[in-house]
């Protein structure tokens, strides 16, 4: 250090002043200025960005919350759907179900119309056999028994005493 002191010049600092001033003045009036101009337009647009960033995500929150309510609609939506189909489903099995035990119904009430039918005709049917068979069984009898003239003429007597004739 004290070598410094004792080389000092006066006229070389003073020249080195004046160039440093001179160099400071050049500076400032061609670079200082689109320097700052850079930097404070470098700092506008990152506020801008940052604004932007703030809008979007302001953006991003209604378009969140309105995605959600939108959801919550079509959730809504789809479950009065659903229930509607189920509502339409039921009322539709119940209808097929009255439908099928009406026509069930019918077929039944037919059914034992039909059986009724069968079982007039079987009964007529065996009627006209039974009192078929009787007079064949009446007839044979009779032959046997009213084979000869005398039995014929005591059956006649006996039959006109039981007739009473008013």
């Amino acid at each position: 250090m004290e070598k410094l002191v004792e080389q000092f010049s006066v006229g070389l600092f003073f020249w080195h002043t004046l160039l440093f001033l001179g160099l400071m003045f050049l500076l400032r009036k061609f670079a200082w200025k689109p320097i700052l101009n850079s930097v404070t337009e470098r700092e506008e647009s990152i506020r801008e960005a940052l604004n932007s960033a703030e809008k979007a995500k302001a953006e991003l929150v209604a378009l969140e919350s309105k995605n959600d309510e939108l959801l919550k609609e079509a959730r809504l939506e789809r479950d009065a759907m659903l229930k509607a189909a189920r509502e339409t489903r039921e009322k539709i099995v119940s209808e097929a179900k009255g439908l099928a035990k009406t026509e069930g119904d019918k077929m039944i009430a037919q059914a034992r119309e039909a059986i009724e039918n069968e079982k007039a005709a079987a009964l007529e049917e065996l009627k006209s056999q039974v009192s078929s068979l009787a007079i064949q069984v009446a007839e044979k009898v009779l032959r046997k028994e009213l084979g000869d003239a005398k039995r014929q003429n005591e059956l006649v007597s006996t039959l006109t005493e039981e007739i009473n004739f008013n």
